[in-house]
């Protein structure tokens, strides 16, 4: 049985082998362009004191090819799940064909397992190397963009991506299962693992690990900044460079009780110039440290490998869940 499966797939198997070549060429022939380019400007630029321009001249290099890379990570799961995974049972049951091979001494489990071992390790093994190629090329930019926690770089980078294909390419298949039918298969896949990442990004990954809460006083060097409202001035904390990388969830400007500044409070501290018809910063800035500081509750970059080894194991899990599912649904009585 495993013979006939992977007789079925190679031919995905091949354009899935060929693809991943002509991306690794790619990557092989610019990559050693940005490591160089980090390592002459970036990690010097303190030195000459242009560490903006260094940084901007790393990050548009290879711009197009950047852009690719993302996307072709975001929806390489979707295209195994629909184009894997749905077809590869429901094109049977739409002609009749899985009556043959449960005929031959095959059984139904048996049958989908050999579907779905195939399948799985093939899901892995493309999403796995194409993420690892992506990584490795993309590391000289993610260093100087330190955001591993965007929700875009977090879920194309490292081992995330190998779950999101196992769960596709379960999913796929499972709604084939289900419906029989390829196209609503493939409809279904694609719908699904949108909305199973997007729960997950939202309302799973952020309560993983309880974030950590930092106390960071107001300085000149790091100022608070205003906003202009209806009723007043609006006292707003700014990013700070301490947490790079880090998963900022809030930063509150509040006093030892947790109390945000008050309007009455913030025309006191923060008087206006009459001649420049603007608060005089220094002055306010002064003010507003004797009393508040900033609250930062965020994730640290040393959890980054706790999320992305949860992550994988949340989808690994779906997949899964979903066999078992399959495994169940394949032994009922089908017409």
């Amino acid at each position: 049985m495993i013979r006939f499966s992977w007789l079925q797939f190679r031919t995905q198997a091949a354009v899935a082998a060929g693809a991943l070549t002509i991306v690794a060429i790619v990557l092989a022939v610019t990559g050693p362009n940005l490591v160089h380019i980090y390592d002459t400007t970036v990690v010097s630029c303190a030195a000459h004191h242009d560490c903006s321009a260094a940084t901007t001249a790393l990050t548009d290099t290879d711009g197009p090819i950047q852009v690719f890379l993302d996307f072709l990570l975001l929806v390489i799961p979707v295209v195994i799940g629909m184009f894997w995974g749905a077809p590869l049972v429901a094109r049977e049951f739409e002609t009749g064909t899985f009556r043959l091979a449960w005929t031959q001494g095959v059984s139904r489990t048996r049958w989908l397992a050999g579907k779905l071992g195939i399948g799985v390790l093939a899901s892995l093994g493309v999403a796995g190397l194409l993420s690892l190629m992506v990584t490795w090329w993309s590391s000289p930019i993610d260093r100087v963009q330190a955001d591993i926690y965007s929700p875009l770089a977090f879920g194309v980078r490292d081992i995330a991506p190998i779950g999101y294909a196992a769960f596709a390419f379960v999913l796929g298949l499972t709604a084939g299962l289900l419906v029989r039918r390829t196209l609503p298969a493939m409809l279904s896949a694609l719908v699904g693992f949108f909305a199973v990442r997007e729960i997950v990004t939202r309302w799973v990954r952020p309560y993983l690990f309880p974030p950590l809460h930092k106390s960071l006083p107001i300085t000149m060097a790091s100022p608070v900044g205003f906003d202009e409202t209806p009723t007043g001035m609006k006292v707003v904390a700014t990013t700070r460079g301490l947490l790079s990388n880090a998963w900022t969830y809030s930063n509150q400007v509040v006093d030892k009780a947790g109390h945000a500044p008050t309007q009455a409070f913030l025309n006191r501290a923060c008087p206006f110039n009459t001649t420049t018809g603007q608060a005089n910063l220094q002055a306010c800035t002064a003010n507003i440290a004797a009393k508040y500081h900033e609250l930062v509750t965020y994730q640290p970059s040393s959890r980054y490998w706790g999320f992305q080894w949860y992550e994988l194991a949340v989808f690994l899990g779906l997949a899964l869940i979903l066999s078992a599912i399959g495994f169940w649904w394949i032994r009922r009585p089908i017409s």
